[in-house]
């Protein structure tokens, strides 16, 4: 590799940083500049977060996974710390949730796919807007042609996701259902490894089943205490509701953490709301309509459902985030927080009581996130296998590693400033 491939600047292509982090490209003209891949202009380099020479990649890449000095040496970094601090603000937006699904059942209004259906509104309100003045209405109109069929398979997925998983809640005991939570951790381990290659290092799997042991202690307590729900005679049913949420759960987050190292943020955002709408909708048309129509409506019904709707719609917003920065297997471990977060709400909103393991199972869930990053590269989990060695697959957006690659470029005088 020759320094001045790597060095030269190229003149009449500006890129402009939107707001998320994510790039778009416009030639000195002002018209839009679309680019599919490495690019070659008279011998130049086109040097952007979309389009960076393949060498320069990995030259970058390669100095920040030298940067490791001992093992443990990611956990020094800010990239390890905003990811736990995210996992942890994640987890406390499900319990939101779940919080004020609660109220609502204590009001006598359970509708579980009616009440999601304002978040998937909310999120085609906010990105589809702002993904087709990215993209202009034409382009836009040709990635629903293209990949819409893909988009409706992610959002199938995580509508079912949600409504099958409240629903286990119905019929089965607290206990059963959160148990059913840790084959979402399975799925996601299993699909990640077979379909994306993934290869998963020893600490992680250390970290995993730790993780799963504080979890556990969790459901222990609430099993001692009596906190467990009972046994319903319809627990069976309630279980096989549980176990297909948590599967489609799983699904979803490895797809869209697929979905989000390829593509911009708001892209499929927008794609997830719109899609969500439909599917959501016609979800709540046919398994609501008994209980919306006997459902309590007032004020604090609707603050609630507001109230449910902002918590879901910030934990849709920083989701993609840290399935880039880390991955769907760190995603889903870091909510299992969410039991402590909850009873800590509960005491104050529903008079609980917090048992002495509850703070001890927190403490292991915590240092099993902390584990799963040992041993780890300098980039942690943002290295996607499928994105190539080199990352050239992937979008350079917030939390990605070819990102943070082109930012090492920078600093080192391979690309311009303002050039990526």
């Amino acid at each position: 590799m020759e320094s001045k491939d790597m060095t030269t600047r190229v003149t009449g292509v500006d890129t402009y940083a939107v707001g998320n982090g994510e790039s778009d490209r416009k030639s000195s003209d002002g018209s839009p500049v679309e680019v599919t891949g490495s690019m070659e202009m008279t011998g130049q380099r086109v040097a952007n977060e979309d389009d960076v020479a393949p060498e320069v990649l990995e030259h970058s890449l390669q100095a920040l996974e030298n940067k490791k000095t001992a093992w443990w040496a990611y956990l020094t970094t800010r990239d390890f710390w905003l990811v736990l601090l995210i996992g942890q603000v994640l987890a406390l937006c499900i319990t939101a949730t779940n919080t004020f699904s609660s109220l609502l059942f204590n009001k006598g209004t359970s509708i579980p796919a009616f009440q999601t259906l304002f978040n998937y509104i909310v999120l085609c309100a906010i990105y589809t807007p702002y993904t087709i003045y990215r993209y202009g209405f034409k382009r836009y109109l040709g990635i629903l042609k293209v990949d819409g069929w893909k988009y409706i398979i992610l959002s199938f997925m995580d509508v079912q996701g949600n409504y099958f998983t409240v629903l286990a809640y119905r019929y089965t005991n607290i206990l059963s259902a959160q148990l059913l939570n840790f084959w979402s951790i399975v799925c996601v381990v299993i699909v990640s490894f077979t379909l994306l290659r993934v290869r998963y290092k020893w600490a992680q799997i250390a970290g995993i089943l730790i993780c799963c042991g504080g979890m556990g202690m969790l459901l222990a307590s609430d099993h001692i205490t009596g906190s467990n729900g009972g046994d319903p005679p319809t627990m069976l049913k309630g279980d096989l509701f549980g176990l297909v949420g948590a599967t489609f759960y799983g699904l979803s987050n490895v797809f869209e953490e697929w979905f989000v190292s390829k593509r911009p943020m708001y892209e499929v955002l927008g794609m997830l709301g719109l899609f969500g709408i439909i599917i959501n909708g016609i979800t709540a048309s046919i398994f609501d309509r008994a209980d919306f129509q006997s459902a309590v409506w007032d004020g604090q019904v609707g603050g609630y459902i507001v109230g449910y709707t902002l918590a879901l719609t910030i934990f849709y917003t920083l989701a993609p985030i840290i399935l880039r920065m880390a991955s769907a297997a760190f995603f889903d471990i870091s909510l299992l927080t969410g039991n402590f977060w909850g009873v800590i709400i509960g005491i104050k909103v529903f008079g609980y009581t917090v048992y002495y393991l509850y703070p001890i199972a927190f403490v292991l869930i915590i240092v099993g996130l902390v584990v799963y990053f040992l041993a780890g590269s300098m980039l942690g989990d943002s290295k996607k296998p499928w994105l190539g060695k080199n990352q050239e697959k992937g979008v350079a957006g917030v939390g990605t590693a070819k990102l943070k690659a082109i930012q090492e470029a920078r600093r080192e005088g391979l690309v311009g400033e303002g050039m990526a």
